[in-house]
């Protein structure tokens, strides 16, 4: 997908062959350093989590042609890191990240929630609040952070409805699991 300036992303990928791409507690924190070294600067960031095989997050680039420089740069050095580090060869992820377009300002609340939910699904924890490597814990803290946590506070109309839409989109999914 080709990345345009001023546009709402979902960016994704995953481990070749959906292997590991985090090994450790120190890789995803030289992921979200590196992220925040090469690529912050040229987006503004929403949400994110880093699962052991595969990451997410929802920006919107600033300048499209900084934004593809410092994604690649992101991708090569956090690569060459890995490789170097645990004595790998090859790609450590499936080919190019992927970019899905939001365009529909009511499918940011979705997106935001949907990323943060990631560790339940996959049944790596049981509340969004044990996970320390996704973007939510940042919203209940008042610790800085490269998050536009204020523009996300207001989309979802407050802390508060920000807590709860998370919680009431866990329910109905975890009902429609059920129901399967």
């Amino acid at each position: 997908m080709k990345i345009n300036s001023e546009t709402y992303y979902h960016i994704y990928n995953r481990g070749n062959n959906k292997a590991l791409i985090f090994f450790e507690d120190d890789n995803y924190i030289f992921f979200l350093n590196q992220f925040k070294k090469h690529v912050a600067p040229f987006c503004n960031v929403y949400s994110y989590c880093l699962m052991p095989n595969h990451f997410h997050f929802f920006l919107r680039t600033k300048d499209k042609l900084l934004f593809e420089k410092g994604i690649k740069n992101f991708f090569i050095s956090y690569s060459k890191a890995i490789n170097k580090r645990y004595n790998r060869v090859g790609s450590l992820f499936q080919g190019r990240y992927k970019a899905s377009e939001i365009t529909s300002n009511n499918y940011y609340t979705t997106i935001i929630s949907y990323i943060h939910q990631n560790p339940i699904t996959a049944e790596l924890v049981t509340s969004m609040e044990e996970y320390k490597y996704s973007s939510y814990l940042a919203y209940l803290s008042k610790k800085q952070t490269i998050l536009n946590k204020q523009e996300v506070i207001d989309w979802f109309g407050g802390l508060d409805q920000f807590i709860n839409h998370h919680k009431i989109m866990l329910d109905d999914k975890q009902l429609n699991k059920h129901d399967d």
